[in-house]
């Protein structure tokens, strides 16, 4: 699939990751600009790379384990009763008059909207909560309690509070420069779309300096394939996943220059003169993750975390989807590598190889079955286009990861929080905890100078690190020198691996979480 066109910015790239004793020779470093009281090691990995790791310990702060009562709301898009962290003036008072008649402390937050360029200012929504906890287990009691009262309520650590200063902080920043660094920067699925593995091991076998996790992907067999991006995504200058609406991309060129943009795609099948837009890429029809696309219920807006459906699409399978196909009604055509019809019939099988295949279901399906002839060609035609309108190329050994949302442009705050779909200012039930609490992130930022900034921020460990919000995501990079950024995966999927091995500390339980695609500097 071919487009037109360079990205916005062609800045060379510089790589920066933050490492581990056991694996790099750290220097001290007494501090970075604009970003105090964190203390800061230094490790050239190769020519050109440098890894940084920055560790914050505020004694001045204390937070604590409490329970946060919480107030009744509707999902906007479903109708479905559900609850919200924060609510209005009046359900804040009835609810405090009511932990206080039951005998518990009480304590009334006011909160305030982030500094988001669409989004309301002033007030938010207030918070009710009670009591403190030396012990998460000690506050699950608690809320256990209070449930049990007729509270709605939950355990929570005040230091993941953007309200309150960070007490803990590890992060690790990758700078690569380009005058010294000769290698290449890439995205990567692994050669395999439709699967999950974990960075250090997409790292360690393609012997990359420094790697760092990419875009949102699917998690779950209920929304698709696990492992497929969930929005634009392009290795080696081919699209293998569709854009969801005008999101953060991190485009990457095959010779070092790098940009940040919003962008969206489009693909259209061709039959001589007749036409049909393709919904998606590698992902099973009907069912998409993150929204985004035209025709969709119950939105066609981009929705994080959220899956919407249809009844009526063509989706393409690459060579790289590299898993069966999905069956069910409708339409399947199978294509050679020249576009040549190989056959047409019901949806099943696997992608053959150097081939490609297209399904439909609904009236597409039946455009499909009265365009695609056995042994006739059918053209398949992409295009990435920024928010704006302006054509992007995309060319052989160029890669983009994606994922929401801007935070940085030319230097400035940027935040595009409600457009891209992290959070709705209707509906304070969506996106509150994803966006305005601290949680683990993975962020990459271009500097004035032309490099590129790889950053995660380990989170979700209490008095250890316990991560930042978006907007703190948007000021650390800034504090770092970044002019661009953007927000990648993070939660539990952020990870940063060095020479092959991991050097942050994953939230899950389990350990270093397998992912989608990843960013590597060989």
């Amino acid at each position: 699939m071919s487009t037109s066109s360079r990205p916005r910015r062609a800045l060379v790239a510089a790589v920066v990751a933050a490492g581990a004793a056991a694996v790099l020779s750290p220097v001290a470093e007494a501090a970075v600009p604009g970003l105090a009281g964190y203390t800061w090691t230094t490790d050239a990995v190769a020519p050109g790379v440098t890894v940084r790791t920055g560790v914050l310990t505020q004694q001045n702060h204390s937070p604590f384990w409490t329970v946060t009562i919480t107030a009744p709301a509707k999902n906007v898009l479903t109708g479905a009763a559900t609850t919200a962290e924060l609510g209005d003036a009046q359900w804040a008072r009835d609810t405090a008059a009511r932990l206080t008649a039951a005998g518990y402390p009480v304590r009334q937050d006011t909160v305030r909207w982030p500094g988001f360029s669409d989004t309301p200012r002033g007030v938010e929504g207030f918070r009710v909560r009670t009591g403190s906890y030396a012990t998460q287990a000690e506050a699950t009691a608690a809320a256990a309690k209070l449930k049990a009262a007729g509270f709605s309520a939950l355990a929570e650590w005040t230091g993941y509070d953007a309200d309150q200063a960070a007490d803990a902080e590890r992060v690790h920043v990758a700078v690569i420069d380009r005058k010294g660094f000769h290698g290449t920067i890439q995205a990567t699925h692994d050669g395999t779309v439709a699967q999950r593995e974990p960075t250090s091991s997409i790292a360690a076998k393609a012997g990359a300096l420094v790697a760092v996790n990419g875009g949102f992907f699917v998690t779950a067999d209920a929304d698709g394939f696990q492992g497929v991006p969930a929005g634009l995504a392009a290795y080696d200058g081919k699209i293998q996943s569709l854009s969801s609406g005008a999101r953060a991309a991190l485009v990457l060129g095959r010779h070092g220059d790098v940009g940040i943009e919003n962008l969206t795609s489009a693909v259209t099948l061709r039959s001589g003169a007749a036409s049909h837009a393709v919904n998606g890429v590698n992902r099973k029809p009907g069912v998409v993750r993150d929204c985004g696309r035209p025709g969709l219920t119950p939105t066609t807006q981009p929705r994080q975390d959220f899956t919407c459906t249809t009844t009526d699409e063509l989706v393409l399978f690459t060579p790289e989807f590299g898993a069966a196909l999905p069956i069910g009604a409708g339409t399947q055509v199978t294509l050679d590598r020249t576009g040549r019809v190989l056959s047409v019939g019901a949806r099943l099988g696997a992608v053959p190889a150097g081939g490609s295949v297209v399904q439909g279901i609904g009236a597409s399906a039946d455009w499909l079955t009265a365009h695609a002839v056995a042994g006739r060609r059918l053209t398949v035609d992409g295009r990435l286009r920024t928010a704006s309108g302006r054509p992007v190329d995309l060319r052989a050994g160029d890669g983009i990861v994606s994922a929401a949302p801007v935070l940085l442009r030319d230097g400035r705050q940027a935040i595009d929080a409600a457009t891209e779909g992290v959070l709705d200012p209707r509906d304070l039930s969506f996106g509150y905890a994803w966006a305005e609490q601290r949680q683990p992130r993975t962020m990459a930022g271009l500097d004035a100078q032309g490099r590129l900034l790889l950053v995660t921020v380990d989170g979700r460990q209490p008095g250890v690190s316990e991560g930042v919000t978006v907007e703190e995501g948007a000021q650390l990079m800034r504090s770092l020198g970044a002019v661009d950024a953007l927000n990648l995966d993070g939660g539990g999927s952020t990870a940063m691996a060095v020479n092959g091995a991991l050097v942050n500390h994953p939230s899950d339980a389990a350990g270093e979480r397998p992912i989608g695609d990843a960013v590597l500097v060989r």
